[in-house]
């Protein structure tokens, strides 16, 4: 029986194995890292097996060496209450509080699956999204997308707050304005993803986050939910009116909510959604209900680029990603970005970055 056992634990990969383990595992309530505990999970399951089988072949546990190491390079994922509707899907945290009990995380890539907004109310220093550093000011605030790779400095001398809230609990009826600030604020890679608060806008804003504070300290139930939304709405729309105001006086395109804009903002959205499909130019064009050329005038007028460059763009920025925060081999990235022949994806990349793949990954790490 033992030896059965022993040859069978030999032929299982670290997926099977990791996959074994990861499914008994709970979803846990954001900060805390769903993968650092899988880690975890499966070195423990390997010294119990070692221990009771001490002939079990020693590339396990020079595996489990290994993989510690390896962890350093993959990106980790938060969640607030996700799949727990009866949970809290919206959370306020003092930002200094944060960084400082969490500086092992936050200072490291990662993704969430909800929404985040940064609010730097006092401190210097520089804040990453997305393979570029923006510098952080005194009132700036970052508006950080779900599943958008983001991470903090060294610096725990911030002050300031942290919104998290999931996707349903912003957008209920999705009503043009709820659209327009999850894909306009959060989704729109051809925005900044920060603005600095005037002082007339910091009143406001500082008015808002005081209305969430009390209410969440409140014991009554009843509306508590509508009350906080609508606290959460009214400063993000706060944030969108000082965003065009600034595009205004930088004399560029503003983001305004009209029809045009609308439709950009929708099909940048479709992108989002549908990258990894294949959709053609044409087919965006028809989920949106326009012909391809007026798709095409749209990108040109609005953006000053042609619908497939957008397309290209998403995939090749996922692509990066996947290369330089996870563990996945060029052809399994190729894989799941929707290419049938890694090759391609290999010619693909370069084709567009002027860099392969493997080149790209050595040159960032």
């Amino acid at each position: 029986m033992c030896q059965r056992f022993r040859f069978k634990l030999c032929q299982l990969s670290r997926f099977d194995l990791c996959r074994s383990i990861v499914s008994d595992i709970p979803e846990y309530i954001d900060p805390l890292i769903r993968f650092q505990h899988t880690a975890h999970v499966f070195r423990l399951h390997i010294d119990l097996l070692t221990s009771l089988f001490p002939s079990t072949p020693k590339h396990f546990s020079n595996f489990v060496r290994m993989e510690n190491k390896k962890t350093e390079n993959i990106i980790s994922e938060y969640h607030l209450n996700r799949h727990q509707p009866d949970k809290p899907q919206f959370a306020i945290y003092d930002l200094n509080d944060y960084v400082t009990e969490y500086q092992g995380h936050t200072t490291k890539p990662h993704i969430h699956s909800y929404y985040q907004i940064i609010w730097f109310k006092q401190g210097s220093g520089k804040h990453f999204v997305d393979f570029k550093s923006y510098d952080v000011k005194d009132n700036a605030v970052f508006l950080i997308a779900k599943d958008q790779v983001h991470y903090f400095d060294n610096n725990i001398g911030y002050k300031g707050i942290l919104l998290h809230f999931n996707e349903a609990f912003l957008v209920q009826k999705e009503s043009e304005t709820d659209f327009f600030l999850k894909c306009n604020l959060f989704n729109n890679p051809y925005q900044q993803p920060f603005c600095l608060i005037e002082k007339e806008t910091e009143i406001l804003l500082a008015e808002y986050i005081l209305q969430i504070e009390r209410e969440i300290g409140n014991p009554a139930e009843f509306g508590k939910e509508e009350l906080l939304r609508a606290y959460l709405k009214s400063f993000l729309i706060q944030i969108q009116r000082l965003k065009q105001t600034c595009e205004k006086t930088q004399k560029n395109i503003p983001f305004e909510l009209d029809e045009k804009r609308i439709q950009l903002i929708k099909f940048v959205n479709l992108i989002n959604e549908n990258y990894i499909k294949g959709f053609t130019v044409s087919e965006y064009a028809r989920l949106l209900m326009i012909s391809s050329r007026t798709l095409s005038g749209l990108t040109n007028q609005l953006l000053n680029k042609t619908p497939s460059l957008m397309i290209q763009e998403r995939i090749i920025l996922e692509a990066k990603r996947l290369l330089l925060h996870s563990d996945l081999n060029i052809n399994q990235i190729g894989y799941r970005l929707g290419f049938d022949d890694p090759s391609y994806f290999v010619k693909y990349f370069k084709k567009h970055t002027q860099i392969s793949p493997s080149e790209f990954r050595k040159f960032i790490s």
